[in-house]
């Protein structure tokens, strides 16, 4: 089933990962799912299901991939909860239902319960109610959950207007503050930074689900979704295989993953597409670890908060000493947002790896938004050429020296270059999904063997 809403802040997140955990606490193995770019939702998914939590993107992989990716994720579960993106039929900008959840339902054919956050209103969420069900005949709404309801009599009042619309009700959500999880400046805190506090929210998300919902409804709906004609999604199936295949013996195998509180953005198929392609994948933590693992010979630092953890990151100099001579050797080192800001000189006044001749500040404006990108230069992830759709979201900027060439030529919303091809690294804002072109994944593991 699909989790959706009218509107961001509805209430999807703790609805989709409190079903998540109630489920999984009656002994189904549940596989949790995310629309759209988000990093942060699928660790509280993972949390509640203990699986890991994976994107569904029709911008970033295109829809073919959809339903092949879905299926990757959820063999082996007994069902499948998705957690929709912003409102129901919001997707790309200028893009009609692209990447879109109501998009992604239909390709999923799976129904859609409507989260509805019900405070300052009753009769009136009939009409809401009534024009989300009409508006696209295809987005089967099987339900609705009705959040922030206020009292009993607040209860019966929405429950009175819902059934007006023929569509049933199978949850109502009092107002809890104990389930709501802090925000900053780029969206909710991840799990990895909250430890037992995030353990302990969705527990309460748990509870107010299996309190306020009929989970047999909701699994009865779940039931009811279509069949799936595709096959699952396979990195070894999927890559460009080199001429020597993905299990023979050679040098520079190890690629090096960076991990922990500062560096949690990442799509669980990049490393699923590096061992495919014949790297031994090793995570390490910036903040905790001194030097880079033995015998590293690839580095991929994806997205996070480099910015919030600053200080922690300039103090290990043992480690940024190591990420600069690796980088100097000409080895491959694929960084993304957060991986950018690690590489250059400095971010905030604080020390970095100073790989990058740049300095990274923090600012008022949010970048965001997907965009349509071709690779500029040659570079260890990419030919000149190749065309990605990608993701950016930061509040920083970036102010270069000189001396390396850009990364990307920005095709969409406006025309650009971004990010910085230097030696062996690739740095850049964009996040990227390595499933759309997994070319990327073998070009860098090639590259780790012959650099």
């Amino acid at each position: 089933m699909v989790v959706a809403a009218p509107s961001s802040g509805s209430g999807k997140t703790t609805v989709a990962t409190g079903l998540m955990a109630a489920l999984t606490a009656r002994g189904l193995t549940v596989s949790p799912h995310k629309v759209g770019p988000d990093y942060i939702d699928p660790g509280y998914h993972a949390l509640a299901t203990g699986r890991t939590g994976r994107n569904l993107d029709a911008y970033l992989c295109g829809p073919d991939l959809v339903g092949p990716l879905f299926v990757h994720g959820a063999r082996g579960c007994d069902i499948a909860v998705v957690e929709g993106v912003m409102g129901l039929y919001d997707g790309a900008a200028g893009e009609g239902e692209l990447a879109s959840t109501a998009q992604v339902a239909k390709l999923l054919r799976a129904p859609v319960v409507l989260v509805v956050d019900a405070s300052s209103q009753s009769r009136s969420v009939a009409a809401l109610v009534h024009g989300f069900v009409g508006w696209d005949p295809e987005v089967r709404v099987g339900g609705v959950i009705l959040n922030k309801v206020a009292s009993d009599r607040h209860e019966a009042l929405l429950r009175e207007a819902v059934d007006s619309v023929g569509v049933p009700v199978l949850g109502v959500l009092r107002r809890a503050p104990q389930v709501d999880v802090p925000s900053r400046h780029l969206g909710l805190v991840p799990v990895a930074e909250r430890g037992a506090e995030a353990v302990g929210a969705v527990a309460a998300m748990a509870a107010q689900v299996a309190d306020g919902c009929d989970l047999e409804a909701l699994v009865g709906l779940a039931r009811g979704a279509g069949a799936l004609s595709c096959g699952g999604w396979d990195a070894g199936e999927v890559r460009d295989a080199p001429e020597e295949g993905p299990g023979v013996e050679g040098p520079g195998k190890r690629v090096a993953v960076a991990g922990g509180a500062a560096f949690t953005f990442s799509y669980a198929e990049h490393t699923e597409l590096l061992a495919a392609a014949g790297a031994e994948v090793v995570v390490f933590d910036p903040l905790r670890d001194e030097e880079l693992p033995e015998g590293t010979a690839g580095l991929v630092i994806g997205g996070g908060f480099p910015e919030v953890y600053a200080a922690e990151l300039s103090a290990n100099e043992g480690l940024r000493k190591s990420v600069a001579e690796l980088a100097l050797s000409g080895a491959p080192v694929a960084a993304e947002c957060a991986g950018l800001l690690y590489l250059c000189r400095e971010l905030d006044g604080l020390p970095m790896c100073g790989v990058l001749d740049a300095s990274a500040r923090m600012s008022e404006r949010l970048t965001l938004g997907y965009r349509d990108a071709v690779a500029v230069s040659d570079s260890a992830l990419a030919v000149a050429g190749t065309r990605l759709r990608g993701h950016e979201f930061h509040r920083t900027v970036v102010e270069p020296g000189a001396g390396a060439a850009p990364a990307w030529g920005m095709r969409a919303p406006e025309r650009r270059v971004e990010g910085f091809v230097e030696r062996g690294v690739h740095a850049s804002y964009l996040h990227t999904h390595w499933a759309a072109e997994p070319g990327v994944a073998r070009r860098f593991v090639e590259r780790c063997r012959t650099s």
